[in-house]
């Protein structure tokens, strides 16, 4: 009887060792698990803050486009000067005109605009008094680039150098349509052309460029949207 009794007291002793080793594997897994769930839900929140903040500005920010105004040296000459004036969206981030592309076509065409530092080409202008806009060396002498023309900057954020605008700032992107639509035979955009294109910022929506070309160019400066 002693013996049989020493023999179970001995096993019931080992039950409890494999049990606490049992116990004591199960902790340490639920501890990993825990930690690798409160891991991979803080990159998660991160990652979700992260994309919530992305949309947020590519919803909010973009250009708007409110008028389009086109020159013409004569009755019998075509359309040789656009000035694109936009504005920030509401709620929009600031906007580096630096980064923005225009593109545009008259059918035949399409051309990709930008604007290059102009330190060196004077490419950027800020009128001071009553200015004749067209005339002003802000009309870049070049097929592939755009100009600035400031029509309002309270915080003077958009400089040449540094072309950024934001709330209540307002520019016009000067175009040489001579120089970017040039056949050989025409320069410029003809009567009754049909042009259309983007303002398209780094981020956000892009302005929408739209407008059909006169029947005749009775004017030389003309509303064109």
């Amino acid at each position: 009887m002693k013996i049989w009794k020493m023999l179970r007291d001995k096993d019931v002793g080992a039950i409890g060792i494999g049990a606490m080793i049992v116990f004591i594997a199960m902790v340490l897994v639920a501890g990993i698990a825990a930690s690798v769930l409160i891991q991979t839900s803080t990159r998660l929140e991160s990652q979700a803050m992260s994309t919530g903040q992305e949309t947020i500005a590519e919803v909010a920010t973009g250009v708007a486009v409110f008028d389009i105004v086109g020159y013409a040296s004569s009755v019998t000459a075509n359309l040789s000067k656009i000035a694109i004036t936009i504005r920030p969206r509401a709620g929009s981030t600031e906007i580096d005109l630096a980064t923005t592309f225009i593109e545009l076509s008259d059918t035949d065409y399409k051309v990709i605009l930008k604007y290059r530092d102009a330190t060196a080409n004077n490419w950027w202008d800020e009128p001071t008094g009553l200015d004749n806009m067209f005339g002003l060396s802000c009309f870049p002498a070049d097929a592939d680039d755009y100009g600035i023309l400031v029509v309002e900057d309270a915080d003077s954020s958009c400089s040449e150098s540094n072309p950024v605008i934001n709330r209540g700032d307002k520019v016009m992107l000067c175009i040489d349509t001579s120089q970017s639509f040039d056949s050989g035979s025409s320069q410029g955009i003809l009567e009754r052309t049909d042009v259309w294109g983007a303002v398209v910022p780094e981020e956000g929506s892009a302005g929408v460029i739209a407008f059909r070309a006169p029947a005749a160019y009775n004017d030389m400066v003309m509303d064109l949207q």
